[in-house]
């Protein structure tokens, strides 16, 4: 049998690529987003993650797949000294235009994040990821790479994300649909965005869903001790149809409840 050739992403890159810039816009002018909030002072942090990531004034920050910037910015308000590397051109633009217009020191870098050591070469007291990140991944391995290597010795590493559970569900996320297991490339049309539904948008998306082994196998492997490990039965964000708000800010399915999970944090640690 001969030796399996390894699969060329780069379409998909692309085709994600595009669907980001396209979503960008709609984004900045969002209620979903607040922009104005942000602009005034809002931070966009959640208790979760500050919690996690702990003191944070005078450390450098790296923020990985950070879209436009609003969450890379509130560390920077609480002090810390901020990259964020996102694969959208026009996600990076409007960080940089906030990070202006606020008067924040900060830098962003547009790139794949699987590319991230080649733009980003300095290492970091904390790498942070949160909420929609490696779903857009096909494999975890290179990305823990990225992770662990853009660490310094004692740093740590936070990722917040929607729980996968949440990814084996339909459209409604009502019904079982997809594996669990990352089995395969799915490929859907995406109308709208989560962010506003009446976005003029119909753009072709790659992704892939990853179970919880997977993501720890992969971080594991790369020497990283794991320190936190936490399930929430509620979701910080109204971004899924058929939300209901049962306490402020925090969001379940009306069907389901605190049935299932909504979303996961892991805080690692560099020795």
């Amino acid at each position: 049998m001969g030796k399996q050739q390894p699969v060329n992403y780069t379409k998909s890159f692309e085709l994600n690529k595009t669907l980001w810039d396209a979503k960008t816009p709609f984004h900045e002018q969002s209620e979903f987003y607040d922009n104005d909030a942000f602009l005034n002072g809002q931070c966009t942090l959640h208790e979760e993650e500050i919690e996690a990531v702990g003191a944070i004034s005078g450390k450098r920050l790296l923020h990985l797949q950070c879209h436009f910037g609003q969450d890379t910015l509130s560390w920077a308000r609480r002090g810390a000294q901020v990259t964020g590397v996102d694969l959208s051109e026009e996600a990076i633009k409007l960080a940089r235009k906030l990070s202006d217009r606020l008067g924040l020191e900060s830098r962003f870098e547009c790139c794949n994040v699987l590319d991230t050591r080649d733009h980003v070469r300095e290492q970091f007291d904390v790498v942070f990821t949160s909420y929609g990140t490696i779903g857009w991944l096909p494999n975890l391995d290179p990305w823990a790479d990225v992770v662990a290597d853009s660490l310094v010795s004692g740093g740590r590493f936070v990722i917040i994300d929607f729980h996968p559970f949440l990814w084996m569900l339909d459209s409604q996320f009502e019904q079982f649909h997809y594996p669990y297991w990352n089995r395969e490339t799915i490929e859907e049309v995406e109308s709208g965005t989560y962010a506003d539904t009446s976005a003029p948008i119909e753009l072709q998306s790659h992704s892939w869903n990853h179970p919880l082994s997977d993501l720890v196998s992969a971080l594991l492997s790369k020497g990283l001790v794991l320190e936190v490990f936490r399930e929430y039965d509620y979701s910080n964000y109204n971004c899924f149809p058929n939300m209901e708000e049962f306490q402020p800010g925090k969001w379940r399915f009306q069907s389901h409840g605190d049935r299932i999970p909504y979303m996961y944090l892991y805080r690692w640690r560099k020795p």
